[in-house]
């Protein structure tokens, strides 16, 4: 196994350990993939049957755009994580990890006609940059990829109709972060409308709107991600967790 790999495997097993670390996950469902460093079509996922916070840098399961193991594994992987994350990382081979979550508030904000509303200052970061797609019922049918792929073309987040989040980043440390402000921003908007019955919210003018959203464009966000963001996660999951990375 190569130093690239290796350092692959830690962080997205520190990626699992952390969902879990902040309640996203779902029993051993939901997945989180992270592509192999010089080995093209290959790529890291969960073992179906561990829980997020089990998982090991070293459990982490090698497969291929076609769905086989490469090498061995005890466990097996789970076929609608396969067809979602396969989808994505056939055609965005500018995406490192790709994050997709079944949480109370993602799911109700992706359930709702109107999608994530720029109704505060984290929303607004990220409510110009998703995507959407339709719910065609639980991922199984890989005749699906080819819509979920033409919807996200190239951005790198997206609520999933009546199902969930995704993000997508040039590094575990890029996706997550961009996952913990869409998961943030549904749970603000979710908070908001219930606090508010049947006014409407206090409006921000549209020029803020769009100056925030300015601010998600570009390396910068991904820089921020990797060298201040992710080094604190992981210290405090060394705290919590160190076995991660084993």
């Amino acid at each position: 196994m190569s130093d690239a790999e290796q350092q692959i495997r830690r962080d997205l097993a520190a990626c699992y350990r952390l969902v879990a670390l902040y309640g996203w996950d779902d029993l051993i469902f939901t997945h989180i993939s992270a592509r192999v460093p010089d080995e093209p079509g290959h790529f890291l996922i969960n073992p179906y049957g561990l829980l997020f916070e089990e998982i090991t840098a070293s459990s982490l399961v090698k497969i291929d755009l076609q769905g086989q193991v490469v090498g061995t594994s005890r466990y097996p992987v789970n076929p609608a994580g396969f067809t979602i994350h396969s989808a994505i990382h056939e055609v965005r081979h500018d995406a490192a990890c790709v994050m997709h979550l079944h949480t109370l508030d993602g799911t109700a904000v992706a359930s709702d006609p109107r999608g994530l509303m720029p109704l505060n200052q984290t929303a607004q970061l990220v409510s110009e940059h998703l995507a959407y797609h339709d719910y065609e019922g639980v991922a199984l049918d890989h005749a699906e990829r080819p819509r979920l792929q033409q919807d996200l073309g190239g951005r790198d987040m997206m609520l999933l109709r009546n199902h969930g989040t995704l993000t997508l980043g040039r590094s575990c440390a890029d996706a997550f972060m961009r996952m913990y402000f869409l998961e943030r921003a549904c749970s603000m908007q979710v908070r908001t409308l219930m606090s508010l019955g049947s006014s409407a919210a206090y409006p921000t003018a549209p020029e803020v709107v769009a100056k925030n959203a300015a601010l998600m464009q570009g390396p910068g966000t991904s820089d921020l991600a990797e060298k201040l963001v992710w080094p604190a996660l992981l210290r405090k999951l060394q705290r919590i967790s160190p076995d991660y990375a084993s």
